[in-house]
């Protein structure tokens, strides 16, 4: 590998951004591709699939042959709420491959024996974010249904350009929330990137369901996500 692309990938990975290093099997040279940079044609086509899957693979174009070496961080999933749903859905998560924590000031509901081996944090969202940022590979699920632990990471997420927001809550619920984060200073157009009521619609009622139809829409939105520009 070329010393100054494997400076640029230890960058990207200090960073937690997506990168793919593009190498021509013909002549060996290699070429790093950050997330968001054109590609053009069909070779564009397989980098950008590579970022978004994280697989790497051999692309044939012509004459020519690349190795595809996906570098792209794992998706993490934050949770505002140690709740029933939370629960539910951190061990489904770690199966899918995302790296869970969840946020609760609530040291009642936030507890190791409520969260065995899952990175639990008994603090502020404003505490733990602070040494935690969110990123564009994260995940935000706030589900506490209190304004007051709730909205402050929700529009933390929204700023930081998270994959996927999402709040637990009624349609009348979030009508509040959504005047709350405009006095706050976010626009229409961010706010309506918020899945409210959290979840795909499947008819999820129990804290499991809720729990499910959560993971999934976070996985569709982390496979069909927009790339960075």
């Amino acid at each position: 590998m070329d010393p100054l692309n494997l400076k640029k990938l230890n960058s990207a990975r200090a960073k937690r951004e997506g990168a793919v290093l593009l190498t021509n099997l013909g002549d060996g040279r290699d070429r790093l591709i950050r997330e968001g940079e054109e590609v053009a044609g069909a070779l564009g086509e397989a980098v950008e699939k590579a970022m978004r899957s994280g697989k790497s693979g051999v692309f044939k174009g012509g004459d020519d042959e690349f190795f595809i070496n996906a570098h792209v961080p794992p998706g993490r999933i934050v949770v505002i709420g140690a709740v029933h749903i939370s629960q539910a859905l951190a061990p489904m998560a770690a199966i899918a491959g995302f790296n869970v924590a969840i946020i609760d000031p609530r040291t009642a509901f936030a507890t190791p024996e409520r969260f065995a081996g899952v990175d639990l944090h008994a603090e502020w969202p404003e505490e733990v974010l602070r040494e935690m940022p969110l990123d564009r590979y994260t995940a935000l699920a706030a589900v506490t249904h209190d304004p007051k632990i709730d909205d402050f990471p929700l529009a933390e997420a929204i700023r930081a350009g998270c994959f996927y927001v999402g709040a637990l809550g009624s349609r009348k619920t979030h009508g509040k929330r959504v005047e709350r984060l405009k006095q706050a200073g976010l626009t229409d157009e961010q706010l309506a990137t918020i899945a409210a009521p959290i979840g795909l619609d499947i008819g999820a009622a129990s804290p499991a369901e809720i729990a499910v139809a959560t993971l999934a829409q976070i996985i569709e939105a982390f496979r069909r996500r927009g790339l960075a520009s």
